[in-house]
């Protein structure tokens, strides 16, 4: 799959753009705060109906207008494809496909794969069980549909059970009904992650030894299933955790166990990542996960996803940065879009890279196309 052109107008800073990219490399440079971001957030928006960073839909508008627009042509699967997304203050945003609205968003997630390696990725090793929950509900509901239909269905009966907690509810008829339905929802998505979880730090960890060029350190993803807690029993049943902990539950007005507590333990050499590794170690890892991710998309959708590398050379040596665009530039990887401040840089890189590549300046939310070096 890859991304053909992008048509923008008041998306963050950017009042107008029109780009046609290169099927392999696309490169943007510019200051921090000069838009470069705000393009590979678009792009990502139009994979997942959401921005990347996690900002509502009215932050996205351009400061003084009451709307946005993209259009993007993708080749997809040998075809054309054509994505619109119209944004309006105070209304509801529309995504269209070929011309045809989405009765539901969630019909689309997983069929424009894309990955996104940003600064933010370090809130993967030091942030909250809620990041990694994010995250892992963001991949496997690309690849499986039966997983993002637990997973809302899970949601919904959690909301369900917490009102009736924070209404001060004690019927346990009403919530043995709720918890059989969550039980049945938490199976699927507790076996899904621990799959995922399983094959992701095999691959991650391959990527990481490529990367660091030295396979002296061990790095390690585990998930922690609240199924797999002995309150769960041989059966691993969040009902019987649910029952068990229900008087408590009562008490704090909330559901506090469940897939929506569940977390991913990340080590180096035995040791908690987020305590023990160093700022190179950190950035090393998340590349290898989105990497790592990458392969997992590409096997289970059978397609390449674009790849968003944003302030990607930040915090590593020249020779971790040369040796993740050797990864990322052969046949295993599709179109990828990379953001930097320093041309210079860039240009080294980019000298050594075989395949033609595009390259803009940015300022101020407009994309000025540069000649590039290229190699045949």
């Amino acid at each position: 799959m890859r991304l053909d052109s992008l048509s923008l107008t008041n998306f963050k800073n950017i009042a107008e753009a029109r780009l046609e990219f290169s099927p392999k490399i696309n490169c943007f440079l510019g200051n921090n705060g000069m838009g470069k971001s705000n393009l590979l957030d678009a792009i990502f928006y139009l994979s997942f109906c959401r921005s990347f960073s996690g900002v509502t839909d009215a932050m996205l508008l351009r400061r003084g207008e009451d709307f946005a627009m993209a259009r993007a042509l993708y080749t997809r699967r040998d075809a054309t494809e054509e994505l619109t997304l119209g944004m309006a203050r105070g209304r509801r945003k529309s995504l269209k496909r070929g011309g045809k609205e989405y009765a539901r968003l969630s019909e689309h997630i997983g069929l424009f794969p894309i990955v996104m390696s940003a600064p933010q990725d370090i809130d993967l090793i030091r942030g909250a069980g809620e990041e990694r929950r994010r995250w892992m509900n963001m991949v496997i509901s690309q690849s499986d549909k039966r997983y993002l239909d637990a997973l809302m269905r899970y949601n919904s009966g959690l909301e369900q059970r917490n009102r009736l907690l924070r209404a001060g509810i004690v019927d346990h008829t009403l919530y043995e009904a709720i918890e059989m339905a969550l039980s049945a929802s938490a199976t699927y998505i507790h076996e899904a992650r621990t799959r995922w979880v399983d094959e992701l730090s095999r691959l991650a960890g391959n990527y990481y030894t490529a990367i660091a060029g030295d396979g002296s350190e061990n790095v390690n993803l585990h998930y922690k299933g609240s199924l797999d807690s002995p309150e769960a029993g041989d059966e691993h049943s969040l009902a019987k955790l649910l029952d068990n902990a229900r008087r408590h539950d009562e008490m704090v007005r909330h559901t506090s166990v469940g897939p929506h507590r569940d977390d991913i333990e990340i080590t180096l050499d035995g040791m908690p990542m987020r305590r023990t590794g160093s700022q190179g170690q950190c950035k090393t890892f998340t590349t290898a996960l989105r990497l790592a991710q990458y392969d997992f998309l590409r096997q289970s959708s059978g397609l390449r996803p674009l790849l968003l590398l944003d302030d990607v050379f930040d915090k590593l040596d020249a020779a971790r940065v040369e040796r993740i665009m050797t990864l990322v530039t052969g046949e295993e990887f599709g179109q990828i879009f990379v953001t930097d401040t320093n041309r210079k840089h860039l240009d080294e890189i980019m000298a050594h890279t075989p395949g033609h590549y595009r390259l803009w300046t940015v300022d101020n939310g407009t994309f000025t196309p540069t000649n590039p070096l290229e190699s045949a």
